[in-house]
């Protein structure tokens, strides 16, 4: 038996699989939600449990997603934090980058570091780009910082030193003594968090990892405490970024691995279950309460990114992080996104949401703004019987309250109100989509796009049309697929080392050995958690590029142990002009990072056929009621419960079809299959038949 968790901005889902080991065939599957408690987010979890009256005892596999990493970050709610640096580089968080988001933007402005300048210290010593000591580390005023540092309140130390990801032997010494003399203050070094260039970038991510340190551990802690305490006493698994699992103590020793936690195994998620129906070129979207995030897989491999970037937008630059994360574009756009009016007298939606207390308005929980969700109440495509899977009915009084101050300065109706907030949540969607797909060269049209979370299903099939893509699949379960992608997830660690070498004949041994260095450093960690080396299955990348630039592009190597020179090229410039339109055949090739991927594989449930219910279209329908479409028009649709639906049905739009953790909207001039695995399938009606 199998569970997964997702803690969300809004609600916290949970996914339970009992399935038979001997031929992977799932038997049982039971989902739930609950409101997600900021603050204390286990018992959000442990809410979710005693909803479906899950006994932990007889669960093996618990796997947990998590928003904890990130929220403390955006909202501003870490630990207060020292940085310890070479001395000369006290300012590099600061002084950070000349790059702008956007050029002639005359609003922008430089974000404060997570560090103010009377907690950056440094300490005498230097270590050149070659990994050679030039000056000895000096400890002499060690004591008097970490003095300094515990008298103002310091919880958490983050320690980067010069081209320690060449050398860090200084910053070993340094975390040897602090820990040794001060054990009740958290520290991590740059090295434990990455081993990758770029001075600021890795200052960082360091200063982050340990900004959220103890808050994660923490939670951690508490979670697990509590899971024990229900009777759970297996390893707790923790979804990370890069869109596997790992243990409780990997993820304390480096939280910032957990940054996109949640939104990874949704995307994960995605890829499994295009595997499973043979669609290999997708465009995931994740729509929840507070975000909508999108990722493209192309030939049925996630795209993994080594520098990703939180709060970066028109006036701001963000803050980098040095971390594998699957390439996910988000935005401040779920079922909770507020409608305001801007300076200029026009209605946006989000960034800002209500989040999980208190709600949008037709919760009736105290809620004062008008959102996406209520929207689509207004609209009738929510049933009324049917919010929150029927567990709410909703707070009509609250809406119309919310929606006055909208009223009165747009002069408009409830109702078309309701029309534009929807209108102007998908075109942010669709930007969204762009962003992952024709802003990087991929047309919409050559893939299907699968939509998840509580708000995908009812927003699919109108931005597919936008796009033109084809296709959209709205997947079982989808309120709570983040959660379902946690069980299809196997343990990964990665390891990524910064070491420019000319990619050369020569040069081979040297790649090797670097690889061989790094496999030795995994299979260590891995045999701390008990797995056997024999367990851990090997992926070898390089980060090449031509002398002379900047950034490079990641290569995946077939046989690290047998090196060829000439194909490492030939496909290097093939990958380089699918990036950037061009190559340069003469020009020196350049190694800048070595990644390796070590996966353990996790013995996991296969998804299923279906099969078929003894149940009719009749039997399956909930009512008949009349529904807008905006702009289509207002239709007399009929409610399916989708439990009841049958595989090869197909169903006519104009239609709604509900389930326990949302419902999915299928416009009038569109049709709903049901395949044999239970996904619906939307797409454009024919032609032919409309006429």
């Amino acid at each position: 038996m199998r569970v997964a968790t997702d803690i969300g901005g809004t609600f916290t889902d949970l996914v339970f699989f009992d399935y038979d080991k001997t031929n992977k065939e799932v038997t049982t599957v039971k989902v739930s939600k609950a409101s997600t408690t900021p603050g204390e987010f286990e018992k959000g979890i442990l809410n979710a449990i005693k909803k479906i009256d899950l006994d932990l005892r007889t669960i093996e596999f618990f796997a947990h997603g998590t928003t904890v990493v990130i929220n403390a970050i955006t909202e501003r709610k870490g630990s207060k934090t020292a940085l310890i640096t070479t001395q000369g580089f006290r300012d590099v968080l600061e002084i950070g980058r000349g790059t702008r988001p956007d050029l002639y933007n005359f609003n922008f402005k430089k974000e404060a570091p997570f560090v103010e300048r009377y907690l950056r210290q440094e300490i005498q010593e230097r270590i050149n780009y070659l990994g050679e000591i030039v000056t000895p580390l000096n400890t002499d005023n060690l004591d008097d910082l970490l003095h300094y540092f515990i008298d103002e309140g310091v919880e958490s130390i983050a320690i980067c030193l010069l081209h320690a990801y060449k050398n860090p032997i200084h910053e070993k010494k340094l975390c040897e003594i602090i820990k040794q003399k001060y054990p009740q203050i958290q520290v991590i070094a740059s090295h434990e968090v990455t081993r990758e260039w770029r001075e600021y970038e890795r200052t960082s991510t360091t200063v982050l990892s340990a900004y959220v340190k103890p808050i994660a551990t923490k939670y951690l802690n508490n979670l697990t405490h509590n899971l024990q305490k229900k009777g759970y006493h297996h390893n707790l698994y923790i979804m990370q970024s890069n869109g596997g699992i790992t243990t409780v103590d990997d993820v304390k020793a480096n939280p910032i691995t957990l940054i996109e936690s949640g939104p990874a195994s949704g995307m994960l998620g995605g890829v499994v279950l295009g595997r499973t129906i043979n669609k290999q070129n997708l465009i995931i979207l994740d729509i929840g309460g507070t975000t909508a995030k999108c990722s493209l897989i192309e030939n049925g491999v996630p795209k993994i990114v080594t520098t990703y970037t939180i709060e970066k937008t028109k006036t701001q630059a963000g803050f980098p992080i040095l971390t594998p994360v699957i390439d996910i574009v988000e935005i401040g756009n779920g079922g909770g996104s507020i409608a305001w009016i801007d300076s200029g007298g026009k209605m946006r939606v989000g960034p800002h949401s209500t989040g999980a207390s208190p709600g949008p308005s037709s919760y009736g929980k105290g809620g004062t703004s008008l959102t996406t969700t209520d929207a689509n109440v207004i609209c009738n495509r929510i049933h009324k019987d049917y919010f929150l899977g029927g567990e709410l009915k909703p707070d009509f009084d609250s809406i119309e309250k919310a929606a006055e101050p909208l009223r009165k300065e747009l002069e408009m109706s409830t109702v078309e109100i309701a029309r534009g907030i929807i209108r102007i949540a998908n075109s942010n969607m669709v930007n969204a989509l762009k962003s992952v797909s024709v802003n990087k060269g991929y047309d919409p049209r050559d893939f299907s796009l699968v939509v998840i979370g509580g708000g995908g299903p009812m927003h699919g099939a109108y931005l597919a049309e936008e796009l033109q893509i084809p296709e959209v699949i709205i997947p079982l379960n989808a309120g709570v697929f983040s959660a379902f992608g946690m069980l299809m997830s196997d343990l990964r660690r990665d390891y990524i080392r910064t070491d420019v070498l000319d990619l050369k004949q020569n040069n081979l041994n040297t790649l090797q050995k670097v690889f061989d260095e790094m496999e030795k450093e995994s299979i260590h960690a891995y045999e701390k958690d008990k797995y056997e080396k024999e367990v851990i299955h090997f992926e070898y990348y390089l980060d090449l590029r031509y002398n002379g630039q900047e950034h490079s592009v990641k290569l995946k190597l077939n046989d690290v142990k047998k090196l060829n020179l000439k194909e490492i090229e030939d496909a290097f410039h093939l990958l380089h002009k699918k990036r950037y339109t061009f190559k340069l055949d003469d020009t020196i090739i350049e190694i800048v990072n070595y990644h390796l991927v070590a996966e353990v594989k996790v013995n996991k449930p296969l998804i299923g056929k279906v099969e078929a219910k003894n149940t009719s279209v009749e039997d399956a329908l909930i009512t008949t009621e009349k529904v807008d479409f905006d702009q289509q028009g207002i239709f007399l649709s009929h409610f399916y419960e989708r439990e009841k639906l049958n595989p090869n049905w197909v169903i006519q739009g104009p239609a709604i079809i509900v389930e326990s953790s949302t419902s999915t909207v299928i416009p009038p001039n569109c049709e709903g299959r049901i395949d044999s695995y239970a996904n619906i399938i939307i797409s454009k009606k024919n032609t032919n038949e409309l006429r």
